[in-house]
């Protein structure tokens, strides 16, 4: 079903040899009939190396089974592969379907060592009668801009709501939202720095909205792939970074490549429409 169309935003960099291509992107439920390898494709690259251990076929599978919450991109029209994928899944009521019985145990696995306060928060509340965690899926390829996120958020409340209305199982006291980061060590972080700009030009058109936070390099050389993270974790009661259990295949210490690493995210539901709002204002 189509939702909403936006328009890709053509903008003057002030350089003469960079050029911007007007896309349309096109919102869509997610399409049982098309959307699945696409959509595993999505899965593999949020999860990376431990994506083989975590059931991502059956996973893909379950988020295709309720094409009524969750959106996805497109550009070519509802029968094309899409571009980036938001849902979220009730985690009680899916426990005994193999890939949310394998995420849960990795993320109790992960936050175990690194973050025992986190850890007894998630026990707790896998454990619980009472308590619903919402698994929030969001991944893109790596050229869509953030500001196709916030409109897939604002989407995703409205159908919370509708499912609510329909008696559906969408009442959850928190969400677990996933993500990937890349580590830089100090000298990767200061040959990034010498090839930035030292100032924008002139021309450089002036964006809408509040502008988004100012990142200073963090102390533990860890980045986001996402910029809409930064308002997630605002709002989180505990994040962690955390490396992937399957080790990356060796390189060459001058071999160009990324430490990519995973991230999860607990956030109070009492918070979400707080933290779209939030996106709203910053990526417009």
């Amino acid at each position: 079903m189509g939702k909403r169309k936006q328009d890709g935003d053509e903008s003057d960099s002030g350089s003469s040899d960079v050029s911007f291509v007007d896309v349309d992107f096109d919102f869509f439920d997610p399409n049982p009939s098309v959307d699945y390898h696409a959509l595993k494709r999505l899965l593999s690259q949020l999860f990376s190396r431990d994506a083989a251990s975590l059931h991502l076929p059956a996973l893909a599978d379950l988020i295709l089974a309720q094409p009524t919450v969750g959106t996805t991109i497109k550009t070519d029209g509802l029968q094309s592969d899409p571009y980036a994928i938001l849902t979220v899944l009730n985690m009680h009521v899916h426990q005994a379907h193999p890939s949310i019985a394998a995420l849960a145990a990795y993320f109790l696995e992960k936050t175990e060592i690194a973050d025992p306060p986190f850890h007894a928060a998630l026990r707790a509340l896998f454990a619980g009668a009472d308590t619903h965690v919402g698994l929030v899926l969001c991944e893109r390829l790596v050229n869509m801009p953030v500001q196709t996120v916030p409109p897939m958020y604002r989407m995703l409340s409205d159908e919370i709501k509708w499912a609510l209305a329909d008696s559906e199982p969408y009442t959850f006291t928190h969400l677990l939202f996933v993500s990937r980061v890349y580590h830089l060590s100090p000298a990767e972080e200061e040959a990034l720095a010498n090839r930035a700009p030292s100032h924008r030009s002139s021309k450089s058109k002036k964006q809408k909205g509040t502008q988004p936070p100012v990142q200073t390099a963090p102390a533990d050389g860890v980045y986001p792939f996402h910029p809409e993270d930064v308002c997630i974790q605002e709002h989180a009661l505990h994040a962690l970074s955390y490396p992937f259990s399957s080790s990356p295949e060796p390189r060459e210490p001058d071999a160009f490549g990324l430490d990519v690493r995973g991230r999860a995210m607990l956030v109070e539901a009492g918070r979400w429409e707080s933290l779209v709002a939030r996106m709203s204002e910053v990526y417009v």
